[in-house]
Order: structure tokens, then C-alpha cells, then sequence
């Protein structure tokens, strides 16, 4: 028995230990289009605001279209483009990295 919860101990630690290293290095990002413009929130799970993260704006084909950095409020926006699909990326401290996909229905409803 006494074998039996020195296991169930280290296995329920190690999930513990591993769930928090994940959630660590999780970045989250959200666009929205109003009118004309595209805008970005750009966050860590912990509500912490990505300070000057990179933006990258790529087409469908994947071509770079638009580089920016975010404020000191994880905010950035751009004028919205051409009516297609873009793929927004942030890329913050660390390596931490997301996307988010604005369909291309998002930019014409918006409008």
C-alpha cells in the first residue's frame, strides 16, 4: 500500500509540474474588425499584456504583408486589407508564440 501511494504522489506531481510548464509559455491573441480596421489583444494567460510584441499579418498564401508591435496594453491595429484571409500572428518574449485567423466573411460583414 505504502508503495502504491508514493506512485500515485509522483505521478499526480509530475502532471502538476508539466501542466504548469505548458501553461507557462501560452500567449493568447484576438482580432476583431470594425469598420475599416482590424484590432489585436494580445495577452498571457495571467492577463499580463504582451508589451511590445511582434505582429506579423500574413495572406492565405502566406505572404508577410504587414510587421507591427504591440503598446504597452497588448493592443494593435491596422487598416483592414483587401477583403481576404489573414493569418495574425504575435510573437512575444521567449519563444511564445500564436495566431489567429481572421476569415475573410469577418472583413465583409464588418464593413
Amino acid at each position: 500500500m505504502r508503495f502504491y501511494r508514493l506512485h500515485l504522489f509522483v505521478f499526480i506531481l509530475t502532471l502538476m509540474i508539466s501542466g504548469s510548464a505548458a501553461w507557462a509559455h501560452k500567449v493568447n491573441i484576438f482580432a476583431y474588425v470594425d469598420a475599416d480596421t482590424v484590432y489585436t489583444e494580445s495577452y498571457f494567460p495571467d492577463g499580463r499584456p504582451v508589451i511590445h510584441g511582434t505582429i506579423e499579418v500574413k495572406t492565405e498564401k502566406g505572404t508577410i504583408v504587414l510587421k507591427g508591435q504591440t503598446d504597452d496594453q497588448g493592443l494593435f491595429s491596422f487598416p483592414a486589407i483587401k477583403k481576404q484571409f489573414l493569418t495574425i500572428t504575435i510573437k512575444a518574449s521567449m519563444g511564445h508564440t500564436s495566431s489567429f485567423i481572421l476569415e475573410q466573411s469577418d472583413i465583409q460583414q464588418s464593413r
